[in-house]
Parts: structure tokens; sequence; C-alpha cells
């Protein structure tokens, strides 16, 4: 309850969110917070490394966290319930490097935000990471950390599928999945701006519809992507079958940030 839901991101609103077991783990700006399926706290956990978290994923036994204000990926044991993982991420010309770091002690990175790193995506055999000023989807493998598809400027949400890479092309108000045979892409639902709620000269500075953000894999062929105002699509690769779309709100300074499959039916 002490969350200040009102204006925009930063240090305000929840972020990402993964599930392990029966617990719901949901990220907000420098806190993890654990609940149970129907939303009683268990528990929460703050680290200095962590600021302006975005999204986060689970991969077997740790949470991976985008730590957007140090340019990091940080990991949750959740086993110990500690901060057990970190990586720091810098550009050095056209290349990237990866520096590890123990989130519990002190010597890690300073503050930092050039990256703008907003999401991570792990699966055997690597970790896949991204952000606006990334241009393109790196690949750590434990040991380098390597560009593994080129992307443009201002992406979230960017992740392997299929042959490819899906991913959330915000400054271009689509949900683009590109691959060597060939690109589909779905368009940003937009709205009347009679519509609009939320609308001011000081807000539209900071805050626009149809912002493409949040995005998860249903199955093979389904998608489901977030944006602003406050909208759900899913959208699906198979020939003939319609988009469809709920809106929750259409205040303008509300978007979706993470979205992942509930597992725990209804």
């Amino acid at each position: 309850m002490n969350i200040d839901w009102q204006g925009r991101g930063w240090d305000r609103g929840l972020r990402g969110i993964a599930f392990d077991g029966e617990t719901v783990f949901i990220a907000a700006s420098d806190e993890l917070f654990a609940y149970t399926p129907d939303f009683k706290r268990l528990g929460s956990w703050r680290n200095r490394y962590l600021k302006h978290c975005h999204e986060i994923c689970r991969h077997e036994r740790t949470i991976f966290m985008t730590s957007t204000g140090f340019d990091s990926i940080l990991g949750f044991d959740l086993a110990t319930r500690t901060f057990s993982f970190g990586l720091h991420v810098t550009a050095e010309g056209d290349d990237f490097a990866g520096r590890s770091f123990d989130p519990e002690f002190e010597g890690g990175p300073a503050p930092s935000n050039a990256l703008h790193l907003n999401n991570v995506h792990c699966a055997t055999g690597g970790m896949h990471l991204s952000g606006l000023r990334t241009g393109g989807l790196l690949a750590y493998n434990g040991r380098d950390l390597k560009r593994w598809a080129s992307l443009p400027a201002g992406v979230h949400n960017a992740r392997p599928f299929r042959d490819g890479v899906l991913f959330n092309d915000t400054e271009a108000d689509v949900v683009r999945f590109a691959s060597p045979g060939g690109e589909r892409h779905f368009v940003v639902p937009r709205f009347a701006e009679d519509q609009l709620t939320g609308v001011s000269a000081e807000d539209t500075q900071l805050a626009r519809q149809a912002f493409a953000r949040g995005l998860c894999v249903i199955d093979e062929d389904t998608i489901a992507c977030g944006s602003s105002p406050s909208t759900l699509s899913i959208h699906s690769f198979k020939p003939g079958v319609d988009s469809r779309m709920a809106t929750l709100s259409h205040d303008v300074r509300n978007a979706i940030h993470g979205l992942e499959v509930w597992p725990f039916g209804w």
C-alpha cells in the first residue's frame, strides 16, 4: 500500500512478473515482492544494485532481473532468498562486455543507465538481454557477451522465438517478429483522442498512447502484447485468425509492463 500509483514509471508502479511453484514474484523499481496466487504478501527483498528494475525472468532456481539503473542483470536465488548473481554490461565500441560481481557486497558497478537494459530471457544454453540502446539482442553464455541479433533502437521485450527474434518495436508502434525467412508484424492499437483520459500538457511530455511494452509467448503460434493505455492484445501467427484486444483503462499515463501466462487456473 506504500506504492505511489500517481504519475509515470521510475520509482512508481510494478514491473516484471514471474512464477515459481505456488509463488508469484513481482518487481517494483527497487524491490522484489513475493505473493501467494491470491496476492497475500509472503515477503520482499531489496539490494543496493537493484534500481529501476524492468522485466524479470525465472530460470531453474534463479530469478533474473534487469537493474536498469545500474546497466546490470541481477540473479535472486530462490533457495537461499539472496541476490547471488550480478552482471554489469558495458558497450565497448561496437562490442559489449559483461563483468561479473557479487551483489551482496560492495565493489559492484556505479549507477549507470547508458544502455537502458529492460529485458532478460533465460533458457538452457544461455541468457539473452536487450535494452533501448543496445542496438541488438545480446547473448551471454556464462563467459562471453555477444550480439546475437541486430535490432532497431528503442525496443522492449526482445527474445528468441522460433527461428528468429520477437520484440516490441516501440518506436515504430508495432510488435515485430524477424527471422531469416522473413518478417511479420502486428500494429499496436490506437484510440481516438476523445477516448483518452489523463491527458495534459505535462503528461504528454512523458506518456503517449500505443507505447508497446510487455510481451509473452502463449504457445508457438500465439503471443500476448501490452501497450498504453493499459491494453492487452493477443495475436496469432496462424492464417485467418483475428487478433483480440482488451482495454483495462483509457488513462494514457497507465501502461502495461510485464506479461506472463497465469499458471494457476481461474
